[in-house]
């Protein structure tokens, strides 16, 4: 039974960060690719940042791409996102997903994610 956990969120001030971390077990961990998305009340959940299962290949939503920080240990099945320079806007539910086509690529498209976690909620205040 595939399981992806999330963790670290909390409230926070604008300008702050928060690191978020999503645990995973019963799936091969290093062969998925790994996303984070978030949904703000009323709003579409939305892509966020998508990491290759090696590493090597990150993609970034213009909203957070030189604030945020997508990072993963397959050594402990977890995947990081490190949210820097916080906005209020920044406020949602956070989800992290996995693909299971594997390969270098990442994808923004919520379907093609096979797993879901339950999410963990950012405040941040202005």
């Amino acid at each position: 039974q595939v399981q992806l956990v999330e963790s670290g969120g909390g409230l926070v001030q604008a300008g702050g960060s928060l690191r978020l971390s999503c645990a995973a077990s019963g799936l091969t961990f290093s062969t998925y690719a790994m996303g984070w998305f978030r949904q703000a009340p009323g709003k579409e959940r939305e892509f966020v940042a998508a990491i290759s299962w090696s590493s090597s290949s990150t993609y970034y939503a213009d909203s957070v791409k030189g604030r945020f920080t997508i990072s993963r240990d397959n050594a402990k099945n977890t995947v990081y996102l490190q949210m820097n320079s916080l906005k209020p806007e920044d406020t949602a539910v956070y989800y992290c997903a996995a693909d299971r086509r594997g390969g270098s690529l990442v994808t923004t498209v919520i379907y093609e994610y096979d797993y879901w976690g339950q999410g963990t909620q950012v405040t941040v205040s202005s």
